[in-house]
């Protein structure tokens, strides 16, 4: 019977939904973190009687046909890029991006990945890095003499250095932009790298055009909601329940059938 390869489709789909689901709810308290969801995509139809074919000679017309669907496919997964709320955190390395935008990594193989982490460090050298010691681009190295630096909302970043009077200027901070987030690849570790699905990145700095600003003092944190996922882990587990069923009420059909054919 058809109907029990159906009901296969519509578990194994829930199934996804909800490791999609469960991911989400372990991120909850990842910096940066963008929820993720699961769209789905029904399979291929049979056109038993095909909609708009003839049914007479006087030239009649099938309004609706018969068309039997196969199931359900994944059609995609992907990243919710809703801003998350900024918590305060006193560190001065820290920073939030509030609007669009990434920060820049520099990877050990070379690569550039992106993130909205914010949550740096220094280096054994004063450079601005990640957890994992990635330098954040473009490079910003604090002087071993400075008593104090900030960082503007543009990015502008500067110290007061022992001895000096005015603050000493040391570099701009950029944002990465892509004209579809969604399309970036997760490495994990919260970094994210360019793909053709989303397009080449855009370089500026924070608050120009189609950019956000710097929250020093800040890191993002992830923009799950958990009310929002238990629910919907509740219909996903619903929809799982109801396929299996759906196998089970095929199975005794099928044994009916059997019995009548003895």
């Amino acid at each position: 019977m058809r109907s029990m390869n159906i009901a296969a489709t519509g578990m194994l789909a829930q199934q996804l939904n909800v490791e999609v689901i469960s991911n989400n709810i372990a991120n909850m308290n990842t910096t940066g973190f963008k929820r993720q969801r699961a769209e789905f995509q029904d399979l291929i139809y049979q056109n038993l009687e095909r909609p708009g074919a003839t049914t007479s000679d006087s030239g009649t017309i099938d309004p609706t046909g018969v068309q039997v669907g196969y199931g359900v496919k994944t059609g995609s997964v992907y990243r919710i890029a809703e801003q998350g709320s900024l918590t305060r955190t006193d560190n001065k390395y820290d920073m939030a991006i509030n609007g669009r935008g990434y920060f820049q990594v520099l990877l050990p193989d070379g690569r550039t990945a992106y993130t909205r982490a914010g949550n740096f460090s220094s280096s054994a050298t004063g450079q601005i890095v990640t957890g994992d010691g990635y330098v954040v681009q473009p490079e910003i190295q604090i002087p071993d003499g400075a008593l104090d630096f900030s960082i503007s909302p543009s990015g502008q970043v500067q110290a007061i250095i022992s001895g000096q009077t005015a603050p000493q200027d040391l570099g701009q901070i950029t944002l990465a932009s892509f004209v579809n987030p969604a399309g970036l690849e997760a490495l994990g570790d919260n970094l994210l790298v360019e793909t053709a699905a989303s397009g080449p990145a855009t370089i500026g700095n924070p608050t120009g055009p189609g950019l956000g600003s710097i929250n020093q003092n800040y890191v993002e944190a992830s923009n799950v909601n958990p009310v929002f996922e238990i629910s919907a882990l509740i219909i996903a587990q619903r929809a799982y329940e109801m396929n299996s069923k759906v196998i089970n009420a095929s199975d005794e059909m099928m044994q009916a059938t059997s019995q009548v054919l003895r």
